[in-house]
């Protein structure tokens, strides 16, 4: 009798901590998250941010946010794992470079079966968080920015829509996949609220159609 009260003691214990775990996860990570209920949460953290003209994009270099990419478990950096991550039968060799796969680009709705033809992008660029307020930052702030894995930020898409994007932001750049909008836009609110990055005024009007998606 005696042991089955500790066992149920133990029990009510462990599902809280599991619970707040699961939270604090989703809460980082939208796309474990309903839809309906993140693009909600999207609107009220985009009501919260600046709306502000966007800063000039003089001194800005690549190498200012992430001369290479940082190393995360042993030898793997951040875009080997966003690739293995986000592709399915992903074999890597010894130094931790994908060498097959298969990969789903959701910004155009590609399935790419060669590492070559795949590219991680930074969903807020990185010229673009430079005028929207990363220009002030330290170097490793924006070093963290770039090779983030806890918000939704690094994302495997094909490497043609990438190159279309560039640095743009959703008023003039929006994933050619219309059912991708949504949570796209649920993405982009959540990394530059996290990171207390400004919006222009055009680009939280645009930000605001694409979450008139969700749910479609």
């Amino acid at each position: 009798m005696r042991r089955t009260v500790q066992i149920a003691v133990l029990t009510l214990l462990v599902i809280p901590i599991s619970a707040v775990v699961a939270t604090s996860q989703a809460a980082a990570d939208p796309r474990k998250r309903p839809q309906t209920e993140t693009a909600a949460m999207a609107r009220r953290m985009l009501a919260q941010l600046k709306v502000a003209r966007p800063l000039s994009i003089r001194g800005y270099s690549h190498k200012r946010f992430q001369p290479r990419w940082a190393h995360h478990k042993g030898t793997c950096d951040a875009r080997e794992v966003v690739l293995a991550r986000d592709g399915r039968n992903v074999r890597r060799n010894a130094a931790c470079h994908p060498v097959k796969g298969v990969w789903y680009s959701p910004y155009d709705g590609k399935r790419l079966k060669s590492e070559k033809h795949v590219d991680v992008d930074h969903v807020v660029p990185l010229a673009y968080a430079w005028r929207s307020g990363a220009s002030r930052w330290s170097q490793a702030r924006r070093r963290a920015f770039a090779n983030d894995l806890t918000r939704p930020e690094l994302i495997t898409v094909s490497h043609s829509v990438n190159m279309a994007k560039g640095g743009k932001g959703p008023q003039s750049w929006r994933p050619p996949r219309r059912s991708h909008w949504c949570r796209y836009a649920i993405s982009w609110i959540t990394v530059k609220h996290h990171y207390r990055l400004f919006v222009t005024r055009k680009e939280k009007v645009a930000l605001l159609n694409m979450l008139r998606t969700c749910g479609d």
